[in-house]
């Protein structure tokens, strides 16, 4: 990964976090990594926990940033969260996955769309 795609990951988990805690969610963990994979945030929200991906582009032209979760990205998330699981038995009963995506275009301000309980 080049320096600025570091970058520009970094901004978007920040600007990822900030939304979250602005619109009620408890930031419990950044960055957990597992066999299966990493955990971009890991949150709570009305007792449950929430498992966030985050994904960012500063433009649409190899698709939206949400498209990037895929399928297979959902198993290893799904993998990641059983480890989380295995590791912290005392967790919420009640959880769930969430995408924040989130496009970057130079000049204005962030456009964030919140993609709640993605895997049913």
């Amino acid at each position: 990964m080049t320096t600025q795609k570091q970058a520009l990951g970094r901004w978007g988990e920040e600007t990822a976090a900030h939304y979250l805690q602005e619109h009620g969610y408890a930031i419990l963990a950044r960055n957990l990594r597992t066999p299966h994979g990493e955990i971009d945030i890991l949150t709570k929200k009305e007792g449950a926990l929430v498992f966030v991906e985050v994904k960012v582009r500063s433009t649409n032209a190899f698709g939206f940033p949400e498209e990037a979760v895929t399928p297979r990205k959902q198993a290893h998330m799904l993998m990641a969260a059983e480890h989380y699981f295995e590791q912290h038995p005392d967790s919420p009963e009640t959880w769930q996955f969430d995408i924040i995506a989130i496009t970057r275009k130079a000049g204005a301000p962030p456009e964030i769309e919140h993609f709640e309980n993605i895997i049913g």
